[in-house]
């Protein structure tokens, strides 16, 4: 069999820099050293090598990966590679997140706040939601922010009025933004940032005072994190580095001079709990499947073996969706619910 032709972009840390930052002893957001490991896993969905691990602090409740990936090694692992193996059924069940459904949702919740004249929509990617969220409200003016270049293309794409490419806590973009908005929304962004105490100051310092910050995250205090592990399918490592329970955001807020005005778990719900864990239990249950890493290839019965078997247990994925939607209504109520919204306004 030919040699393999080497990857044209390395798909796992082949670098000097260093990939994880040193192990933490201490909780990051209270300072407590009573930290409970609450596992060690690898890329479940896209199969990258490496292993993370999830602490907890046990004095606030704070969820985070320890050690915490690097600059350099999120980069790494955020960087698509050709010929990398990809898991169809969880990457579906993680696009409701940003489905139109839910962004109407959010924008349907600023309705009583009154029209903003401006809006900056922080981690916008390719800036979905203030497409969506220009139906109902026509006048305002949106803008976006993204690490990466997306949001200039949204800007093309008529999406957005001006896009800034960097983070909200860089000294550059925090000067330049300083003050200037309205309403800041930060939607699913930030359990992905390396500093989420930090964010949330440089979104209130680009808010005008009586603006308006709608977060919706993921809640660590879902009981489905603690039923189903490493397969909760939220946890997503090793993108995902911090998970706030809401009691945190909301003293965190609070602190900040904020009022809060809605924390809620029933609109924001995410029902693929159990079908995600299915979903990614079945493709690890499975031959490992073929990746640019690999020395050697699996052979062509390995690879077939392994697609026939994803297809024929597709039933099962859907079996599971169907129960997640079932007990949604009771999810959403209880704390079996995952995601989580706040709604606060910067006081004058």
């Amino acid at each position: 069999m030919p040699a393999r032709p080497a990857p044209s972009a390395p798909p796992a840390p082949r670098t000097s820099a260093p990939v994880h930052e040193p192990r933490r002893e201490d909780c990051p957001w209270c300072g407590s050293a009573r930290l409970r490991n609450r596992l060690r896993t690898g890329d479940l969905r896209e199969y990258k090598p490496g292993v993370f691990t999830v602490d907890e602090c046990r004095a606030c409740g704070h969820t985070f990966q320890n050690p915490r990936l690097t600059a350099e090694g999120l980069a790494l692992y955020h960087r698509s590679v050709r010929g990398a193996p990809r898991d169809p059924a969880s990457d579906g069940l993680l696009a409701l997140r940003a489905s139109p459904r839910r962004h109407r949702s959010a924008a349907r919740a600023m309705l009583r706040t009154g029209e903003p004249e401006s809006w900056l929509d922080v981690g916008t990617g390719h800036a979905r939601f203030p497409a969506t969220a220009r139906r109902y409200f026509p006048y305002t003016a949106f803008d976006g922010l993204d690490p990466t270049p997306r949001v200039v293309r949204a800007r093309s794409a008529d999406r957005v009025e001006e896009a800034h490419v960097g983070r909200l806590t860089e000294p550059r973009i925090a000067a330049e933004l300083r003050g200037r908005y309205d309403v800041v929304s930060m939607l699913h962004h930030l359990e992905g940032t390396p500093d989420p105490r930090a964010e949330l100051r440089a979104a209130l310092g680009v808010l005008r005072p009586g603006g308006h910050l709608i977060v919706e995250t993921l809640s660590p205090r879902s009981v489905f994190a603690a039923l189903l592990g490493r397969w909760w399918l939220p946890y997503d490592q090793p993108r995902h580095l911090h998970l706030l329970p809401p009691r945190n955001l909301r003293a965190e807020l609070e602190s900040a001079g904020c009022e809060i005005l809605t924390l809620d778990h029933r609109p924001v719900h995410i029902p693929h709990d159990l079908s995600g864990a299915v979903a990614l239990a079945l493709s690890h249950s499975l031959p490992a499947p073929d990746t640019p890493w690999r020395a050697v290839p699996p052979p062509p019965l390995h690879r077939h073996t392994r697609t026939a078997l994803l297809r024929a247990g597709m039933p099962l994925v859907a079996l599971a969706a169907a129960a997640d939607h079932l007990v949604a209504p009771v999810a959403r109520r209880t704390r079996f619910a995952n995601t989580y919204r706040v709604i606060a306004r910067k006081t004058p």
